[in-house]
């Protein structure tokens, strides 16, 4: 190695060790497991962890670039890959807490660390001299002795290098890196004015009359939540799920409900400091400026090159074929309702905000079964416990709690993920309840992605993050039967990274295509719903009881219930998605005429509208989804397909369990998905067992 790669690499140690010297951030973490050592963190170690971080980076991509040896997958792809890992420690420290736990000091310092990060990262992938490195070993990949993986990786390497700019000439280099910087701190902006929008509504009820028709766990959390906002005596409702949903189901008062749709629906429309539609206008041009510069002619085409779907038409022809199946039953839905309305006397025509009271006293009148009735048996703790043990039975997977594990928050679980074998597999966060400081929704994240370096396997440390309804002074938190497929479908995501077998941090854990990643989390809701697993969990928090067989049956006769609705207002986003980015030439948007145009369109029925609206739509504007909501019916495609193989051979078959681990779970993304899939499978999805499942065929 050159002289001067060593005195990067001693300069790079000299500076890393000042900095450590009080700054937690940059240390190699003294925790069990080696885990974030959250209570040591202040806000204000974040902004120069992330210098000295880059800086160390920066080093590390010279010592590449300056490496004396001819270019080699070790000495240029593996040492790229495993490059920056401080760094990256840091923004999943930073960025994982901002969703979690965040406060306005972070949200300040996210404003100006978020360009910092996009021009650090064009730094490295318009680097001509690093590139042409890569270039080097691409070229001869077919001389090379590559393991799949490596192939694979080295394949995703140079096509990142590529898909963001390398070959661009360097005044276009310069319009890339400006184009990334604006979108940077505009879905950033757009993801806070969300949060805020959020936070800023209550519902405040003073009438004891007004709370008609609503269960008594909600009239004690509302009351909870207005004494914490110190109006004892009063009832708060809230713009988080736990709080909006059930409000809605059971309202007697239809002007209440109308307000608090409202609210909802107008989040981030409202004309105010937190108004989202200029930011929309901003960033749908942005990205089509960028596809432009990178060689696409939109944005979904760029973005969907690298997915199972690869082309627009693709997800376009799947979310037609859904969407002529489900309107007619999402109108028999609605014509349900309007006649329950018709025979109560009531003049008004059903309304979006009329339609989970209706449901819900639809469900009631066709079932005989209420939400009411189900949550008491759905005591988070024994969810959590069933969760656990369908983990055990289909895995051998053994979780063990740990008090002495540092959290971010009071409420956070820790848990030690271990295997069959005893082996250790990693470290499980679980976050439940709905704050003020928590972004809404539910998701899962890591700390730290499962690698192997020296032939050692690095252990995950994994997040899931929901918002749940608190626990009340009498009452545990109580789960509605939507949220305990919400836990399944994250613990799902959570298998994928525990149980994850790779090398390269390319390539393990949930680093996927995006409309497969949805496969392992979906899956799991299956064991959810399953009659022997629910009588498993499934206790009345009171007494103890399991649920009567009644319930089940009730349940499973009721699958098909509502899935019109559910399946046309997702189908709804997933098509405004892509309406948006599939747009061709940049143009003024206005962000609700374009929302009604694409709406129009599809001849959206008056009663639903799209289960995302464009001003708060996160996962497009704020996530990862642009261009990719519709991967969850796409990976749902694949999950009902995949689970008519546990269906055959028994919910929890060993060999099939084994080959769904071997072959899904623990690869990653270390060859082609449909590859994998098929390796599990044996041939390819079929859309049949989907329409069978929600009862569209």
């Amino acid at each position: 190695m050159k002289f001067y790669t060593l005195f990067i690499l001693f300069i790079l140690f000299a500076l890393t060790s000042l900095e450590a010297q009080e700054n937690p951030l940059l240390t190699s973490f003294d925790t069990p497991f080696h885990v974030p050592p959250f209570e040591e963190i202040k806000v204000d170690d974040y902004l120069p962890a992330f210098e000295a971080a880059i800086d160390e980076h920066n080093a590390e991509i010279e010592a590449i670039i300056a490496n004396g040896d001819a270019p080699a997958f070790e000495n240029t792809i593996a040492a790229l890959d495993f490059s920056g890992e401080r760094l990256i420690a840091i923004e999943r420290i930073f960025f994982n807490l901002k969703a979690a736990n965040t406060n306005d000091e972070m949200q300040k310092i996210a404003k100006k660390v978020s360009p910092m990060l996009s021009q650090h990262d064009d730094e490295i992938i318009l680097n001509a001299d690093l590139f042409a490195r890569v270039k080097t070993v691409y070229d001869e990949r077919e001389q090379l002795e590559l393991t799949t993986e490596q192939k694979t990786v080295l394949d995703k390497i140079y096509k990142d290098f590529v898909r963001n700019g390398a070959n661009l000439s360097n005044d276009e280099k310069e319009k890339l890196k400006a184009i990334n910087e604006e979108l940077a701190l505009a879905t950033l902006q757009f993801g806070d004015n969300v949060l805020a929008e959020t936070n800023d509504f209550q519902l405040a009820i003073d009438n004891k009359e007004d709370l008609a028709g609503l269960p008594q766990w909600l009239i004690d959390s509302a009351a909870e939540t207005a004494e914490k906002a110190g109006k004892k005596g009063s009832w708060i409702f809230t713009l988080h799920k736990p709080s909006w949903i059930p409000f809605l189901q059971y309202s007697e008062k239809r002007e209440l409900r109308e307000k608090l749709y409202r609210a909802v629906m107008q989040r981030g429309d409202n004309d105010n400091k937190n108004d989202n539609k200029s930011l929309i206008d901003d960033i749908v041009n942005l990205r089509i400026k960028r596809a432009h510069l990178l060689g696409y002619e939109s944005h979904a085409d760029y973005v969907l090159e690298r997915n199972m779907a690869q082309e627009p038409k693709a997800v376009y022809d799947l979310l037609n074929k859904l969407w002529n199946a489900a309107v007619p039953v999402a109108k028999q839905e609605a014509e349900d309702m309007q006649a329950m309305i018709d025979r109560q006397g009531d003049d008004f025509e059903l309304q979006p905000w009329d339609w989970w009271y209706y449901a819900e006293k639809v469900r009631q009148e066709k079932y005989a079964l209420s939400e009411e009735k189900l949550k008491p048996f759905f005591a988070l703790k024994n969810v959590r416990d069933g969760l656990f043990d369908v983990a055990n039975e289909l895995f051998g997977m053994r979780l063990v709690q740990r008090k002495d594990v540092p959290v971010y928050h009071k409420d956070v679980e820790v848990w030690e993920v271990r295997d069959a074998d005893d082996s250790f597999l990693g470290v499980l966060y679980m976050d439940y309840y709905t704050r003020p400081s928590k972004s809404g929704g539910a998701w899962c994240t890591t700390y730290r992605k499962q690698v192997r370096k020296d032939g050692k396997r690095i252990a995950p440390v994994v997040s899931i993050v929901t918002n749940f309804q608190n626990p009340t002074k009498d009452t545990p938190s109580l789960l509605s039967y939507d949220n305990v497929l919400t836990l399944f479908h994250e613990f799902g995501h959570a298998l994928h990274n525990l149980l994850s077998d790779g090398t390269y941090p390319r390539v393990t854990c949930t680093s996927v295509a995006r409309d497969f990643v949805e496969l392992p989390s979906q899956i799991m809701e299956n064991w959810a719903a399953d009659p022997k697993v629910l009588k498993s969990y499934a206790r009345h928090y009171n007494t103890g009881e399991t649920i009567p067989q009644e319930f089940v049956d009730k349940l499973q006769k009721s699958q098909h219930f509502n899935q019109g609705f559910q399946t046309v207002e997702y189908l709804a986003a997933s098509i405004l998605d892509m309406d948006y980015h599939t747009l061709e030439e940049p143009t003024p948007i206005s962000a609700n005429k374009f929302e009604q145009k694409s709406m129009n369109r599809i001849s959206l029925m008056a009663e639903i509208i799209p289960r995302y609206r464009s001003t708060y739509f996160l996962h497009i504007f704020a996530g990862g989804y642009s261009s990719g909501y519709y991967s969850y019916i796409w990976a749902e495609v694949l999950d009902a397909d995949a689970f008519e193989a546990f269906k055959q051979a028994g919910l929890f078959d060993t060999e099939t369990a084994n080959s769904f681990r071997e072959h899904i779970l623990s690869r990653g993304g270390s060859e082609d998905e449909m590859t994998l899939y098929k390796r599990f499978r044996g041939q390819e999805p079929s859309i049949e067992p989907l329409l069978e499942r929600r009862g569209l065929n």
